[in-house]
């Protein structure tokens, strides 16, 4: 499997898609058309855990008050399907890899590898 997903709005992301090779990719704006659960149930699977897919910089994170709950990985999972600004984007799957979120190292891991 070969997709990106990503928010389109988000300067961030169009940044990190500008630098990588995305050709032969399936680009998935999130905003549009959320994860579906196969997708993120593998990759939760994949990286060992919701919470690791999960954004807690979402403004509706704060604004719901989840910083004060104590969010089971079901909570994560359920939350992310049904809101996709609770996910840490562009979550790139190349493969069996996968590269969540827009940190340094991550981008650059997934630079390398999309760019050979």
């Amino acid at each position: 499997m070969k997709r990106i997903y990503h928010l389109k709005s988000c300067s961030t992301n169009v940044r990190i898609l500008k630098e990588l090779n995305t050709e032969g990719f399936e680009l998935i704006n999130i905003k549009e058309q959320n994860i579906d659960a196969e997708t993120l149930d593998a990759l939760a699977k994949q990286v060992g855990s919701y919470e690791a897919l999960f954004s807690k910089k979402a403004t509706k994170y704060k604004e719901q008050g989840l910083k004060e709950k104590n969010l089971t990985e079901n909570d994560f999972r359920q939350l992310m399907l049904e809101e996709y600004t609770f996910l840490k984007r562009p979550f790139i799957i190349n493969g069996n890899e996968v590269y969540i979120g827009n940190a340094k190292e991550t981008v650059e891991a997934a630079k390398t590898s999309l760019n050979k």
